[in-house]
């Protein structure tokens, strides 16, 4: 009989825990100041400020999320859910983005009505409240940035960073309206807003995408895993390899090994474990050993023996 042997990293565990409190604080911090924002667009008459403010708002729900979504991601492993719930983490990233979609489209609208019929706009207030909001935005920006980058942090990121440049349209808008510029400026730069944070968003989608359809983690290459564990000594070669992703911060890989003998399997695991752990960051594997003279000659027909590897044709 091929025995398997199981390689199972608990690292995430603490990541996630700490990613968890870093998107808490955010969260208080974000949505304290958006309801000021609101009350302070809505005198101004500024979509500027209120499509800043719709951003923050959005950025507490995502927040929100993520925290959540940080929680579920440290319970440990189950009967039902073998792997834990990792997942919860992508789960949380991918509605954010999809929820930061719907704000772009709706801030996007509400600027080309108000490029047609422009309001006026409390220029000092936009350039006052914009300023404060821009400084809240850098402070939060900066604690994510400290903390664990795993996908719902940068997800969470995201809507930060779009407050920040919406705090940047903002008090650049109140200034050109306080020093005599025309008031279609706010609605102009909120749709430049938009447009950069729509290209990042869709950055944010592809990565959510690629774990969810269990692609090869970004940054891995299959050829060079399989060449780094054909160099252990004893073994032969590396094939039925599979590579892909738990969350942003763990990776999984399974395959079947080639060994000149069987008897080495016990010293070749612990160095293929190793190897996958330091070199690619591969925290659990299931590898399967198999005889290569016994595989091979399966493969040109020969015949299998009663303990024969099978082969993926």
């Amino acid at each position: 009989m091929s025995e398997h042997s199981h390689d199972h990293g608990h690292a995430h565990h603490n990541h996630n825990h700490g990613t968890g409190k870093t998107l808490l604080f955010a969260l208080v911090f974000t949505t304290a100041f958006a309801i000021v924002e609101v009350f302070a667009g809505l005198m101004a008459n500024s979509l500027a400020l209120l499509s800043d403010a719709g951003h923050m708002l959005t950025d507490s729900l995502s927040l929100a999320v993520g925290a959540f979504s940080a929680w579920l991601a440290n319970k440990p492993a189950s009967r039902r859910h073998s792997f834990g719930l990792q997942r919860a983490e992508v789960l949380g990233a991918l509605f954010n983005v999809i929820f930061m979609f719907l704000v772009i489209v709706y801030i996007a609208y509400e600027a080309i009505l108000r490029m047609l019929d422009t309001p006026e706009v409390d220029g000092g207030t936009v350039l006052l409240i914009g300023g404060l909001g821009l400084l809240v935005n850098i402070i939060v920006a900066w604690v994510l940035m400290r903390g664990e980058q795993t996908m719902n942090v940068r997800g969470a990121l995201l809507h930060v960073m779009g407050d920040l440049l919406g705090s940047v349209a903002a008090v650049a808008a109140g200034a050109i309206i306080y020093f005599g510029g025309p008031a279609i400026m706010d609605p102009i730069l909120s749709v430049f807003v938009c447009v950069l944070i729509l290209v990042s968003a869709v950055r944010l989608l592809g990565a959510v995408t690629r774990v969810l359809m269990e692609g090869v983690p970004q940054g891995i290459e299959p050829g060079d895993v399989s060449q780094a564990l054909s160099e252990i000594e004893g073994v032969r070669a590396v094939h039925d390899l599979h590579i892909w992703s738990l969350s942003s911060t763990s990776h999984a890989m399974a395959a079947h090994v080639d060994l000149d003998a069987m008897t080495q399997w016990h010293r070749v695991l612990p160095q293929m474990q190793t190897v996958l752990r330091e070199r690619f960051g591969i925290e659990h594997s299931t590898l399967q050993p198999e005889d290569a003279e016994i595989r091979l000659g399966c493969v040109v027909g020969v015949g299998c023996g009663s303990d024969g590897a099978h082969v993926h044709r």
